[in-house]
């Protein structure tokens, strides 16, 4: 009678698959995420980029030419030095932003880092420091791009 108060735990295979199961999902699920905030840190690069080449045209402009800008769809006709101080300000947030994201997409490369330690994971043809930074040949061509792409637009009319 006293072998039946200890019973050894049997061994189930189906557990163990659904325990690595649960794991891979967890690792994808956090790669996916990476991958997120790269394409839209890239996407907001593009932004970033196309704000400094229409503040560095707009600088050499006359204050009073007129200009249009596109805002939520509507083409909107204002004055250089009233559009101006917005582009800039706009410049600046998004400088933030991206800041920001890159900060998240550290922790991010971390927190992978870390999971891929914790559970023993190992990335078929990939050397050591894999799993970190975005994949070779990303870059970000998911962006929008054309006529409408971005949030808001300038065109600088040209007759004074």
């Amino acid at each position: 009678m006293s072998g039946e108060g200890k019973k050894k735990p049997i061994k189930n295979p189906k557990a163990n698959i659904k325990n690595s199961t649960e794991i891979l999902q967890g690792f994808q699920t956090l790669r996916n995420e990476q991958r997120q905030l790269v394409n839209k840190v890239a996407e907001l690069e593009v932004e970033l980029n196309e704000h400094k080449i229409v503040i560095e045209t707009l600088d050499e402009v006359d204050g009073d030419r007129r200009c249009y800008r596109m805002i939520g769809g509507v083409l909107v006709e204002r004055t250089v030095k009233e559009v101006l101080p917005a582009l800039k300000n706009n410049k600046e947030q998004l400088m933030k932003v991206v800041e920001t994201l890159n900060e998240q997409l550290t922790k991010k490369g971390q927190e992978i880092n870390e999971y891929k330690e914790k559970h023993n994971l190992r990335l078929r043809g990939q050397g050591e420091d894999a799993g970190g930074g975005p994949e070779p040949g990303q870059d970000g061509g998911d962006a929008p791009s054309g006529p409408g792409a971005g949030k808001a637009s300038v065109l600088v009319d040209h007759k004074t």
